[in-house]
């Protein structure tokens, strides 16, 4: 009997030496957006830009304030996401562009609490006197990209990104990046009146 069972183990080890066993790969999501174009977003405002088209809703609201103040939400249905964008006037105040310089500042170091980095990237454009900032906050934040852009002088636009959905850095962030250039675009684009 135990020669039986010595054969069967050797029968059973030979015939096991098979393939190697492959672990399943890792599957990822695979998120396909379309290329980005742009167009003017023609609106009656002191500046205007271009905007992804696949920013299809636009909502303008004038704002209550000291100076002239809009506000303008881009709505990405796709992404379920919005860009809040809000003007204000400087008036030649420098006053003014101090208090919106800090404001814009001190939104985004809210996020320091969530936030594992904060990478920010100057931009500036001479030839149509635009100067600003973007900043990218990475983490489980509300607002993954904020930026700001002025002429010094007149004008004074400040915008951040939302998901209509609970903050998770991996998930979001595929559609983060795609709006971030939108963003980006925005600030390459815009021309005062």
């Amino acid at each position: 009997m135990t020669k039986f069972v010595y054969i069967l183990l050797v029968v059973v080890f030979c015939f096991s030496c098979g393939e190697d066993y492959v672990p399943k790969p890792k599957a990822y999501l695979r998120l396909d957006y379309p290329e980005a174009k742009y167009v003017d977003a023609k609106l009656e405002l002191p500046f205007s830009f271009e905007k992804n088209q696949i920013a299809t809703k636009i909502k303008l609201k004038e704002l209550k304030s000291s100076t002239k103040s809009y506000g303008l939400n881009l709505e990405y249905p796709i992404l379920k996401g919005t860009v809040f964008i809000t003007y204000k006037a400087i008036e030649n105040n420098k006053n003014y562009l101090a208090k919106f310089l800090r404001d814009a500042e001190k939104f985004t170091l809210e996020h320091t609490q969530k936030a594992d980095e904060i990478p920010t990237y100057p931009f500036e454009n001479i030839e149509y006197k635009v100067y600003g900032m973007l900043s990218e906050v990475k983490g489980n934040v509300a607002s993954p990209v904020q930026f700001y852009v002025t002429d010094s002088v007149n004008h004074f636009l400040t915008g951040s990104l939302y998901f209509y959905a609970k903050p998770n850095y991996d998930s979001i962030l595929p559609a983060a990046k795609y709006i971030q250039k939108d963003i980006m675009h925005i600030m390459e684009t815009v021309k005062w009146k």
